[in-house]
């Protein structure tokens, strides 16, 4: 395949895929907001490129998460390359869900980081049951104990 037509396979892929795929700079710029994040977040791309992460970052979780972001920038390590991070995250009418996501690092050609691409799913419904039956378990547990 020819490289422009590769390009335009990945923008493809970038644009069709459900999951949000958001990339945002070293300095936490939003700088690509596919389709996937408008329907998860509620923001169109417009209302979202040029903001910072704070757009999606619960406050009480901001400075946790900039610190963590900022040591990212510096030494060029994570681990949310492989592992997948669960949190929560807020929606344009500042509702809150939770998502699953990994980091893609990338790095120029001296391997300074040039910002991270995070694919997100928005697993708010699995992870509402997974609490339901936790509660539900915990009552049938208490009930056995009084038999």
């Amino acid at each position: 395949m020819e490289t422009k037509s590769l390009e335009g396979l990945y923008q493809q892929i970038i644009e069709g895929a459900q999951d949000a795929i958001v990339f945002a700079d070293p300095d936490g710029i939003i700088r690509l907001w596919n389709s996937g994040a408008e329907a998860i977040f509620g923001y169109s791309a417009e209302e979202a490129l040029g903001q910072t992460l704070d757009l999606i970052v619960p406050e009480k979780m901001r400075e946790r998460h900039w610190e963590g972001y900022r040591k990212v920038m510096e030494t060029g390590v994570t681990k949310y390359g492989s592992d997948v991070l669960a949190v929560p995250a807020l929606k344009n009418d500042n509702s809150r869900l939770s998502v699953e996501f990994t980091i893609v690092l990338l790095k120029d050609d001296n391997g300074k980081p040039q910002g991270t691409a995070a694919i997100m799913r928005d697993m708010t419904e699995r992870w509402q049951k997974e609490k339901e039956l936790k509660k539900r378990l915990a009552e049938l547990e208490e009930r056995e104990k009084k038999i």
